[in-house]
């Protein structure tokens, strides 16, 4: 019957054996990974604050535009082919002209307060800064889903003769590639919606402008008029604390890396108490727990020799991390 070695003296075999130490490659590719991982957080946050930036950029515009005083239409679009300045989005314009209800065509997939339905958009005649003819197309606001869906269960036409029509100016929307059933479309484009009327768009050859306008006021007011169109949202959003939120990804990866190294690479440490208590173990002959022998106190030496293990222990487990 074979007998397993019995352990060296001073070197009780229940004690833990050491974790081998990771390699300098696998160091290295932890490394990398942390800073890849952060590199890429800040990338996110960079993001994320350009969103912010420019989303408080816009709610300025808005706050500097919006409640201002109404200017006449040809002192922001003087004349045919004029495009709507970036600085002057949301602000008032006033124009006297005439509608073309026979031109109106119907914006799909434009939802206000959550409700599905169409923006009912009109041609609006009127002139420029020389006298020029001016052609724009007015949202005079929004219209409900009809039974199908498909088209509203009515459309309110605009006063006729001429009118003075108070709007918030909007640059145009780009084209969409998107296709709809006649009378529709997808964006508030001036060439798509004239060329989706029911004369096209040749009539107002020459005497377009870059913009369009929502409606706020008209004069003499229609005996029916659309759902008005909702203020603008000035709500800032989430961006700012999503661009905190990357940056501290960004120091948790570089962070984790470097306490794990140090945890890893510190030299083990074994107490005194950890080798008593190996000490008193199980008896390896099994009668149990071993114990202080029987008629003997544990005396100081006891604790010495205990002491000096532990620097041992302490310094093979050093050796291992070398």
């Amino acid at each position: 019957m074979s007998t397993s070695p019995a352990p060296a003296p001073g070197r009780p075999s229940d004690l833990p054996a050491p974790a081998a130490p990771r390699t300098r490659r696998q160091w290295v590719t932890l490394g990398l990974g942390a800073v890849a991982l952060a590199a890429l957080c800040i990338l996110a946050a960079f993001w994320q604050w350009h969103r912010y930036t420019w989303r408080e950029a816009q709610i300025e515009l808005v706050e500097t535009n919006y409640a201002s005083a109404p200017v006449a239409l040809d002192s922001l679009l003087p004349e045919p082919g004029a495009d709507l300045a970036p600085d002057d989005e949301w602000h008032p314009a006033v124009a006297t002209g005439t509608y073309r209800p026979q031109d109106t065509v119907l914006l799909r997939n434009r939802p206000v307060g959550g409700q599905p339905g169409f923006h009912v958009l009109v041609p609006f005649e009127t002139t420029g800064a020389d006298g020029q003819p001016l052609v724009l197309v007015v949202d005079r606001g929004f219209v409900p889903l009809g039974e199908d869906a498909s088209s509203p269960s009515s459309v309110p036409d605009p006063p006729s003769g001429q009118v003075e029509v108070t709007m918030t100016m909007r640059p145009d929307e780009p084209a969409s590639s998107r296709g709809t059933p006649a009378g529709q479309v997808q964006a508030i484009n001036t060439g798509q919606v004239l060329a989706a009327g029911s004369e096209g768009a040749a009539w107002a050859d020459g005497a377009t402008v870059g913009g369009y306008g929502q409606l706020r006021t008209e004069d003499p007011a229609a005996a029916t008029t659309p759902g008005a169109l909702p203020e603008p949202d000035t709500d800032p959003g989430s961006h700012l604390s999503y661009t905190f939120q990357w940056c501290i990804f960004a120091l948790g990866a570089l962070g984790g890396y470097i306490v794990l190294w140090r945890r890893e690479t510190r030299p083990a440490r074994v107490t005194a108490g950890d080798l008593i208590a190996a000490h008193d173990g199980p008896d390896p002959d099994g009668a149990g727990s071993r114990g202080p022998r029987p008629g003997r106190r544990r005396v100081d030496e006891d604790y010495e020799d205990a002491l000096l293990d532990a620097a041992e222990q302490g310094g093979a487990h050093e050796d291992a991390a070398r």
